[in-house]
Formats: structure tokens, C-alpha cells, sequence
């Protein structure tokens, strides 16, 4: 049904760099034609010339959706550039980190209805996960149609209130970087134990992966999954003796470097 929507009325996507182009990767081969697609974007990425999308040509007078995926800092002025799509006879939707939905109401008119999402950068190989809200101008159906269109690279989640998304970009946002800090401590640990750098590398991103497909797809919690590897006294519990030691490891570490980031979110969003 979102498709077939868009399919009629068309799409204009406001920026497409990385996570519009993983995001319109995914539209197109779930069946989106390429011919109701309309990119605004300065500097248009090969792969988007070479999609066959509309790009920065004639606009369709009442797109169905007007994604928003430029920088924060383009905000200002790239908003006029779709301010005629304001008022209600569009959906607009943003993956823009750290602009809250007041900003749009206000330069795009107060009868607007806008969802904000939060994907994150495993959306460019379909594993991401989309955190949106809506605002009261939103209906069950624009949130459902928000949510077929972030479903194209990854899960989506919906949250009960906007004040949450500081933590979401805390967490899944800013999540996937403390991950792939995790990949380069763990190969240079192995390092450090003797092992060759390549190795090392090929270890560390190997068994991260592995860890995260077997916690997404088994009945068990993380929890539980970590006792089930844990033999009593063996090489696991030392080293999670270490990882797990209130004070000085994992826990209050992770609890700090989501606190920042969620800080700093609610920071730029108050910029």
C-alpha cells in the first residue's frame, strides 16, 4: 500500500548522501519505481545518477512523502527549497540528526504532518534499526507509512515521545561507533597477545558479528547467552571478571558514553 501511494503520487528526497542513498537502495529494490523518485541534492552520488531517479529536475505538485536527509547544519537552507509541500497535503519525514519536529512545523507551517526518525549506519547493508515519532498532525496512517519506508533497511521501533530520541541517538544512533571501537580494541588485544595484525582484525570483526546475528536470533537473552559461554573458572570468566567489574569496567563505562552522547544530542537539538 505505501508503495503503491508513492508509486502514484511520487517521493522528493532533500539530500541523498549515505543514508539516503542506502535508504533509496532499499526503496528500489522492494518494487519502488525509480521514475517517482525526485532527489534535491547539490553533489548527486553516482549511484543515485545511475538509479534512473529524478534528480534535481521538475517536482510533482503533491508528493505523497518529502524526505528530509541533509545535515543538520543544511537545515536552514535547504527547508525553503520544499516549503511549498507544508500544510498538510504531504508527509514529511525526517532522518536528520539532532532537528527536532518544532523546527519543521515552523518552516513548513503548523498543519504539516512530520515524523522524525532515527536509522543508524547499518541501514547501508539493510541491518539497521529506525526509531520514529510522529507529530499530532501525524496519523496511524502517516506513521505506518513512515515505518514501510525505514522497514526497507532494517527494523523500525516507535517511540511514545519525542524526548526519547536523545537516547535513541545515545544508544542505536551512536551505537554502531562504540561497536566498531570494540572491533579495534579487541584485534589489538590480540596484537598484543602475538597474534598477527590481519588475524587479529579477522577474529575481532568475526566473532562481533557472529555474537550480534546469534543474540538477534536466538530465544535467550544477552544474558543468558554470555552464562551459556561462561564455564566455571575457565578463560571466559576471567576475562569477564575483568569486563563486567563494577567500577572500573564495562558497565559503568558503556553507562558514561551513552550519557554523553544522548548530552550532546539534546545540546545540538536546543542549538
Amino acid at each position: 500500500m505505501a508503495l503503491t501511494e508513492i508509486a502514484n503520487r511520487g517521493m522528493v528526497v532533500l539530500g541523498c548522501g549515505k543514508m539516503g542513498g542506502a535508504m533509496l537502495s532499499g526503496w528500489l529494490a522492494g518494487g519502488l519505481p525509480a521514475s517517482s523518485v525526485y532527489v534535491i541534492d547539490p553533489f548527486p552520488s553516482d549511484m543515485v545518477l545511475a538509479s534512473g531517479v529524478v534528480v534535481n529536475g521538475d517536482l510533482p505538485d503533491n508528493p505523497a512523502v518529502v524526505l528530509v536527509a541533509v545535515k543538520p547544519q543544511m537545515m536552514a537552507m535547504a527547508l525553503p527549497q520544499i516549503q511549498r509541500f507544508g500544510g498538510g497535503g504531504s508527509l514529511v519525514v525526517s532522518v536528520a540528526a539532532g532537528t527536532p519536529i518544532a523546527v519543521y512545523e515552523q518552516m513548513l507551517g503548523q498543519g504539516t504532518p512530520v515524523v522524525r526518525a532515527m536509522p543508524n549506519t547499518p541501514a547501508a547493508v539493510g541491518q539497521g534499526i529506525t526509531a520514529l515519532v510522529g507529530n499530532a498532525h501525524a496519523s496511524s496512517t502517516h506513521t505506518a507509512l513512515a515505518q514501510a519506508l525505514c522497514a526497507a533497511v532494517g527494523q523500525t521501533v516507535t517511540l511514545e515521545s519525542e524526548s526519547q530520541m536523545d537516547a535513541v541517538t545515545g544508544v542505536s544512533g551512536s551505537g554502531p561507533a562504540y561497536v566498531f571501537h570494540m572491533i579495534e580494541c579487541l584485534a589489538a588485544a590480540g596484537e598484543a597477545q602475538g597474534l598477527a595484525p590481519d588475524l587479529a582484525m579477522t577474529l575481532a570483526k568475526a566473532t562481533v558479528a557472529g555474537a550480534g546475528s546469534l543474540a538477534m536470533q536466538a530465544d535467550e537473552d544477552p544474558a543468558q547467552l554470555r552464562r551459556n559461554v561462561t564455564s566455571p573458572n575457565g578463560t571466559t570468566q576471567a576475562g569477564l571478571e575483568v569486563l563486567m567489574d563494577a567500577n572500573a569496567g564495562l558497565p559503568p563505562l558503556i553507562a558514561k558514553t551513552v550519557a554523553a552522547a544522548t548530552n550532546r544530542s539534546k545540546a545540538l537539538s536546543n542549538d
